[in-house]
This record gives structure tokens, sequence and C-alpha cells, in this order.
């Protein structure tokens, strides 16, 4: 990779902020949107499973909703020209014997029933010995959400990249918030969860220089 390059990534990495209220009257471009979603769309995940949606929300009255619902999202969720909600599936749809699992391992990449058979005994193992995710569903849940933030940091990542803006949102209610994506036929009941929302649009305002601790008080090497 050139050091222009390089270089260029890094600027775009300080030069990205948390961005609390977007400039209302600055749209993204939809080539630019669908650019941001797709590196999402190619993001990670573990065993490759990508156990999640992206919703972008459109719709002025959820919107208002969310913002209501939503303490962390007071400045974003009408001045955004994009509002993201990062949809996570549920242990239900997850567990190695779902059929969800074996639509990914079959339809989506293609293995064989004999390779199924094989890669549905490796999770299994994962789920129950590993992780012991099936002991406890709270947990379960949360290592599917942790999964999420792999395409979010991809996309602010890539937002920044071509000098778009975006803040993650955590401040909400997560029994509430489900509450009302399910009864706006946003998601189904028992086989979603929100995760995170995203905002992007453009700063209203200019910030001060990012601040980080030192690279090495960051950075450890072994050996």
């Amino acid at each position: 990779m050139s050091t222009k390059k390089k270089k260029d990534i890094l600027e775009a990495y300080r030069w990205r902020q948390a961005t609390k209220a977007f400039d209302a009257d600055r749209k993204i471009k939809e080539e630019d949107m669908e650019f941001i979603l797709e590196t999402g769309r190619l993001s990670p995940s573990s065993f490759g499973f990508e156990p999640w949606q992206f919703v972008v929300v459109r719709r002025e009255d959820l919107l208002q909703k969310i913002k209501d619902h939503a303490w962390g999202a007071q400045g974003q969720a009408l001045t955004a020209s994009h509002f993201v909600l990062i949809l996570a599936r549920t242990p239900k749809a997850m567990r190695y014997d779902a059929d969800y699992i074996r639509h990914i391992v079959t339809g989506v990449q293609g293995r064989t029933e004999e390779e199924y058979a094989q890669r549905v005994k490796r999770v299994q193992e994962f789920q129950e010995n590993d992780y012991r995710l099936l002991d406890d569903e709270r947990v379960f849940q949360e290592w599917i959400k942790r999964q999420t933030y792999i395409p979010l940091g991809n996309m602010m990542t890539a937002a920044a990249q071509i000098e778009i803006d975006s803040c993650p949102i955590e401040g909400f209610n997560q029994e509430e918030i489900d509450e009302l994506l399910i009864s706006e036929g946003v998601m189904e009941r028992g086989e979603w969860s929100l995760s995170v929302m995203v905002a992007f649009g453009y700063r209203a305002r200019d910030f001060a220089p990012k601040t980080r601790r030192d690279f090495n008080e960051v950075v450890k090497y072994i050996g």
C-alpha cells in the first residue's frame, strides 16, 4: 500500500467525530449511501453467519417516535440525512440447529449436506462448550450483538473516507425500543432485537481536534 493511501486512511480516522447534530439541509447522495451500506454487508462475522439487518428509516413519523424513545438520538434522529437501525438476530435464529443457519451454510455459502453436518457440529461445540452460549440467553444475545459492531465500525470508517459524518447510538431502553419497532412492523417478535443505531450526514458545526491516548499507552508488544 502506498504511503499516500495509508496517510489518507489515517486522516479519515482523525477527521471522524461522533456527530451529535447534523445539517438537516444537506443530504447524502444515494450512491454514496449505498457504498456505505455495502461495506457493512461485506463485513466479516463469526462463522460467516451475518446475524444482522440494516434498516434505513425514512419515515419522519417513525423517526420522531424513535427520538421519543431514544435519549441518545435527540440531536440526530431528525437532522441526519440517513438514520440506520442495525438489528441483531435472536438466539432462536442463531442456534446451531436453526433454519437460518442451514440457509446460510447451504444456501448462501453453498456447502454440501455433508459439509453442513460438519459445520453444524463445530458450531454446536462452540455454542455449548467454548462460549457456553446455550447456558444463558442474554449472554447468547450479547454475543450476537457484538457481531453487529463490526459492520457498524466499517460503515462509519467508509463514510469518513468520503467525508460523511456519522454517530453510533446506544442511548435507548432496549425493551421499549424493541416494542416500538415490533409495533411499527420494522421487525418480528422473537426474530430480531435492536443492537445499535447509527446516523449519517454532514456535521452542523466544526469540531475541536480529536484526542486519544498515546500510541505507546494503547499498544503493547509481547516478544
